[in-house]
């Protein structure tokens, strides 16, 4: 092989890892990365209960607001989001109430998708005081779960009518509280940084 043909098998060597090095700059663009300490609140579409739910299940919901970054919308309202429950305690009697710790895992919308990495959502069946069984008894929103995030401070109450009906009146009866999360719920996780394995 001369030099002039040596030549022309390198430019079109050249030329082959150019052509693919497009597809490959553009692939961040169809992942863009989710920043931490965006808040990310998701209508949660699975009924989830610490009596059923296993370490490790996968949940699914929908994003009730826009993932909007430096003033653009990295992913639209109804946007697909996965999750995992990362942490099951079945509620006991009295003063063991179930727990539920949940993550957020991914997000979609057509064929754009990103990894999420958020903080720990706990959600812990209430505590069973005479004055709380009461209360449950009469059918009002006190059955409500209390979530927060963890480390994050003091829970709050999710949805009014969250807990309340016949499941509390049962609670109520056994002395146990499970943790749940009820179908259409809205939760609030706040994205982490990704730790890279």
């Amino acid at each position: 092989m001369n030099r002039k043909q040596s030549k022309l098998v390198f430019t079109s060597l050249l030329l082959m890892v150019m052509a693919m090095a497009g597809p490959l700059s553009a692939r961040p663009e169809s992942s863009p990365a989710i920043p931490p300490g965006i808040q990310l609140r998701v209508r949660i579409i699975d009924h989830l209960s610490s009596e059923s739910a296993k370490s490790g299940a996968a949940f699914e919901g929908t994003l009730e607001t826009a993932i909007v970054v430096h003033g653009r919308v990295l992913y639209p309202k109804g946007s697909d989001v996965s999750g995992r429950v990362t942490k099951v305690h079945r509620s006991g009697r009295l003063s063991d109430p179930g727990v539920l710790e949940l993550v957020l895992t991914s997000v979609r919308s057509r064929e754009r998708s990103s990894a999420l990495a958020t903080k720990v959502f706990l959600i812990k069946g209430a505590s069973h005081t005479k004055s709380n069984v009461a209360k449950i008894g009469g059918g009002t929103a006190a059955g409500a779960l209390i979530g927060g995030l963890a480390g994050g401070g003091k829970g709050a109450p999710i949805g009014a009518g969250v807990g309340a009906g016949a499941g509390t009146a049962t609670a109520a009866a056994t002395g146990k509280k499970p943790a749940t999360v009820e179908s259409e719920a809205v939760l609030t996780f706040v994205t982490i940084t990704r730790r890279h394995k």
